[in-house]
């Protein structure tokens, strides 16, 4: 049997991180035993659509390097994928489950089912139709049909007993049937509904496994339902434990939380995105954090998937897009973080650019903190906080060493970081000082920053005349 798996997200913008962190191990799964990675647009909620939204899933998936094997840009003889296209194929299968006794047509109207919907909140319990259109004879369905009144398809559910879900992570889970609502197949606007399409795709797309959400988890009882119905193998089930906020709250694109496209334009590199989601909800045998695609795919095991929920952490994404711009060459670093960098350096040197900009390379943790960090060198007057001008005033050494800093810069006639790095060696030999009572003052008074690139570097940068004048 050969392993794939489909990934299918509807066209509403662009791809929040919880979404993103499915594909990714559906994308694992699928590599890892040599299958088929397919791509399938869910759009059969037509108002919730976006325009431009299909680019959108596809430039994702190709910045995070994903090869997409079948597709809407890429038909295998499985298609169409895109749902909107195989709606007179939802319609046979949903009118043969009617044949089968398996599902039925359903007249009620919209004030029918609100009167529903209020007795069942007059209990306090949750609404579930109540079935009365499948007690209609043929010949009662079939007038109403010939009338031309609106109608759906409803899958008819046992309502006693229980149905088995068995999943790889949490195995075998029973669900009450009497919970199960008489779902709707087939809307009265001809489109599918979420979970009838799927099943019928999954079905006709030979798709192996299903990996989702596990909120899903009551929901897949209906699939097996369906597939029972027509007779057909159910798919391999892994159902995830959701990515929550840093807040506590499910991640979701609705409560604004930032989608890949967010991070990608704040600078973060989509092999360390992931890199990161990847190990939200998953862990590998060994110690190991950062992977390259293909050591992600050599060691994903689908059985080490947690059961708990995951915590969205934006400090831990900082640190893995900090090691991943550790690993580029300098020449791949200035060609990337030239796009993020917007500072005037009108009058500047492209050397001078260049040298700013990698002095910062092992300070950098995301792309458009380029220009916070580096702000200090395009203004005249640099204001202190309150940390830095507590610093300076807790040792009367500092004066004395901002003092004898500024006395040996005026003796440079050639400024380059040698002679910059000996006038600071020439302070440390005349005071006595050294470690931070040495540095820290200095890098204060001419920078504005209390951390920051190599001292010399950055004093080089700043230029002669800005330093003695700071240091005043």
């Amino acid at each position: 049997m050969k392993v794939r798996t489909r990934y299918a997200p509807s066209p509403t913008g662009y791809m929040h991180i919880g979404n993103l962190r499915t594909a990714i191990f559906e994308y694992l799964l699928a590599k890892k035993y040599d299958g088929a990675f397919i791509l399938r647009i869910e759009d059969t909620d037509q108002q919730r659509e976006v325009e431009g939204a299909i680019d959108f899933i596809y430039k994702t998936l190709e910045l995070c390097g994903f090869k997409i094997d079948e597709g809407p840009n890429n038909d295998k003889g499985y298609g169409p994928y895109i749902q909107s296209e195989r709606k007179d194929i939802y319609k046979k299968y949903a009118e043969e489950l009617v044949e089968k006794g398996k599902a039925y047509y359903c007249f009620c109207t919209e004030e029918e089912l609100n009167a529903m919907r209020e007795r069942a909140n007059a209990r306090h319990k949750p609404f579930l139709y109540d079935g009365r259109c499948s007690r209609l004879t043929k010949e009662m369905v079939k007038e109403k049909l010939d009338s031309g009144a609106s109608f759906v398809i409803r899958q008819k559910m046992p309502k006693t007993g229980t149905t088995i879900v068995d999943d790889i992570i949490y195995g075998k889970i029973k669900i009450d049937n009497s919970i199960l609502d008489d779902q709707i197949l087939l809307k009265s606007d001809g489109f599918p509904t979420y979970n009838f399409a799927n099943v019928i795709d999954d079905h006709l797309m030979e798709i192996t496994h299903v990996i989702r959400g596990k909120e899903y988890l009551d929901q897949t009882a209906k699939y097996n339902l369906l597939y029972e119905a027509f007779g057909w193998e159910k798919p391999i089930y892994a159902h995830v434990a959701m990515v929550l906020g840093e807040d506590g709250n499910k991640l979701s694109k609705r409560n604004g939380d930032a989608s890949f496209m967010d991070l990608y334009n704040e600078g973060y590199l989509p092999a360390a995105i992931v890199n990161y989601l990847s190990l939200l909800g998953w862990s590998p045998a060994t110690n190991q954090e950062v992977f390259t695609m293909d050591e992600l795919i050599k060691n994903f095991d689908e059985t080490r998937i947690s059961k708990s929920s995951s915590q969205y952490d934006v400090k831990k994404l900082k640190w893995f897009n900090h090691q991943y711009i550790q690993k580029m060459s300098d020449e791949e670093y200035l060609n990337w973080i030239k796009k993020f960098f917007t500072r005037d350096v009108s009058g500047k040197s492209e050397e001078w650019v260049d040298k700013l900009l990698l002095i910062y390379k092992d300070h950098l943790d995301y792309g458009n903190e380029i220009n916070d960090l580096t702000e200090n060198f395009f203004i005249d007057k640099i204001a202190l906080d309150d940390e830095a001008r507590e610093f300076l005033e807790s040792d009367p050494v500092t004066k004395d060493v901002t003092d004898c800093f500024k006395s040996e810069v005026e003796k440079i006639t050639d400024w380059n970081t040698d002679n910059i790095s000996a006038a600071i060696n020439n302070v440390k030999t005349t005071l006595g000082v050294k470690g931070k009572l040495l540095y820290m003052p200095i890098r204060i008074k001419a920078s504005g920053f209390m951390h920051g690139p190599e001292l010399a570097d950055t004093l080089y940068l700043i230029g002669k005349d800005t330093v003695i004048e700071r240091l005043k």
